[in-house]
């Protein structure tokens, strides 16, 4: 499984488009491309690089607690990904956990995604409105926002006899640093979620909206 992402990081370091970019770093980049992993023939964790694995399943769990609290993150887990974009309360406004978890609907309630996933699979597992999504348009232009949600834009599943299957649409996805993470973590999702539901873990097609090396 591990060639897709090889296939790919070699795909967008021979045809990718030289640009600019945000962090004036300067990056190499495709749009729109997809990598395909069958969790039925094993866990798509990377071995061409050393993997923090305990900061992947840590920050996930965390994600799924609704926690945006740095200080948390970094006291519960160990995991200081986010430290830099913390602000002097040690919060991540509107990131994943808030997105995730405490979706607010504008008419004053509070909306779990994930728990309505869940929900849909158990009881309604034929439906095509089975996803969740982390990119809340409003609050990601907002300047208190820690980081624009890159991963988790939209996460459809769908349920085929004793298989639960995935789609995870990405905005952008750092080749190199994120994306063996962003692999491994929503992996560990589905199959967690196919856990709760009473199914097997199945396929994972991840795509990428701008795959980019810096």
């Amino acid at each position: 499984m591990e060639k897709e992402y090889l296939k790919l990081l070699q795909k967008v370091y021979t045809y990718g488009q030289d640009t600019g970019d945000r962090t004036e770093t300067g990056m190499r980049s495709l749009f729109g491309e997809t990598m395909e992993f069958n969790l039925a023939e094993g866990f798509p964790l990377l071995t061409t690089k050393k993997m923090f694995t305990r900061g992947v399943f840590g920050e996930l769990l965390w994600f799924l607690s609704g926690s945006t609290s740095n200080t948390e993150l970094e006291e519960k887990y160990g995991i200081k990904f986010w430290k830099e974009w913390a602000n002097e309360a040690g919060q991540l406004p509107n990131i994943y956990g808030k997105q995730w978890t405490r979706w607010e609907d504008g008419r004053g309630n509070i909306f779990n995604q994930v728990k309505f996933v869940i929900d849909q699979i158990k009881n309604n597992p034929t439906s095509r409105r089975i996803l969740f999504t982390g990119w809340n348009a409003p609050e990601m232009q907002w300047e208190d926002t820690a980081l624009p949600c890159c991963h988790s834009t939209v996460v459809q599943f769908y349920v085929e006899g004793d298989y639960l299957h995935m789609y995870h649409y990405q905005r952008s996805g750092d080749m190199f640093l994120g994306v063996p993470v962003n692999i491994a973590s929503y992996a560990t999702l589905l199959t967690m979620i196919a856990q709760q539901c009473d199914l097997k873990p199945g396929i994972m097609k991840h795509t990428i909206g701008v795959a980019h090396i810096y």
